[in-house]
């Protein structure tokens, strides 16, 4: 009798069985890598606003300082803060580039040596907020290396009594190509990079006086309203001297303007745009003004604070 032999055949996948494996791999790594793609997009934005937000605190901080200890000094003629919109060529691209110039009774003057031999005395410093399109850590022309940089320059107290105090206009002093200007400039006077928006906004405060005709004998009232003055497009000087206010900004109520010359300066709100770092990279393109908003609220951090001037 002859025994039948049956021989196991080889099975495998077939065709049908790769294909539907190979989607479904194929699908798990696409979701894999959109979510590393959302996680990393998350990691970067991140990354980029607290540099953003180290930078504005730095240069705010330090704002800040100045300006609660502003010196002005009424009854003459000299100026004592002088805030101008910057718009020549140094400041690139830049939509809103303030430059303030202001005494105070800032505390690092000398360098912080006070008290020693390098200390010529003196309380009363001249400070200056500047921005330039630069390469914040060298002279280089490499337009790749430039970014917006925001500088401060303390002036001593001995140097601002030789040739800023009793001055009529201080802000001239720190034009460039000027002494002052150039150090302003200087490299180690650096605060704050990738500040793309650098607007100055005074709040003066005004009396509008108001007769009431209606009721006899007439009465008269007195309110106070605060002005807001920023500096931009349609402003773009403000200065305080010993005499009273001067800024080129009209108020829609022409009673307001008149009276903004002799208000008194309640606050100082400071507003910073800073541009990421891929913002910078694209700075380059003109933008034209369609879009530069939309461009603008995606590329940059917006801070701002209200610093109050109590002693005015």
């Amino acid at each position: 009798m002859k025994t039948q032999q049956n021989s196991n055949s080889k099975s495998g996948f077939s065709l049908v069985e790769l294909m539907v494996s190979m989607a479904i791999t194929l699908i798990i790594v696409t979701v894999l890598v959109s979510i590393t793609s959302m996680a990393m997009d998350t990691w970067n934005r991140s990354r980029s606003e607290l540099r953003a937000s180290r930078q504005a605190k730095a240069m705010v901080d330090a704002m800040t300082r100045d300006l609660e200890g502003l010196v002005i000094r009424s009854g003459n003629n000299f100026e004592w803060l002088s805030a101008i919109v910057d718009l020549s060529d140094d400041v690139g691209e830049s939509s809103n580039a303030s430059k303030l110039i202001f005494f105070t009774a800032a505390t690092d003057r000398y360098n912080g040596e006070i008290g020693t031999d390098d200390d010529l005395g003196g309380d009363v410093s001249c400070v200056g907020y500047g921005m330039a399109w630069k390469d914040p850590i060298g002279a280089t022309s490499d337009e790749k290396l430039k970014t917006f940089v925001l500088n401060r320059l303390l002036v001593d107290p001995k140097e601002t009594f030789d040739t800023l105090l009793g001055q009529a206009d201080i802000g001239s002093k720190f034009l460039p190509s000027t002494a002052l200007g150039d150090r302003l400039s200087e490299q180690e006077n650096f605060v704050c990079e990738n500040v793309f928006q650098f607007t100055v906004t005074f709040h003066v405060q005004v009396k509008v006086t108001e007769t009431d005709n209606t009721v006899t004998p007439p009465v008269t009232n007195v309110r106070t309203v605060t002005v807001p003055v920023t500096l931009g497009e349609d402003t773009t000087k403000f200065q305080i001297l010993g005499t009273g206010n001067v800024t080129d900004y009209v108020d829609p109520d022409p009673e307001l303007t008149a009276l903004i010359p002799s208000g008194r300066i309640t606050a100082v709100g400071i507003a910073v745009s800073v541009l990421s770092n891929s913002g910078i990279t694209q700075l380059p393109v003109k933008l034209g003004k369609d879009g530069f908003e939309a461009w603008l609220a995606k590329n940059s951090y917006q801070y701002s604070k209200l610093i109050q001037l109590p002693g005015m």
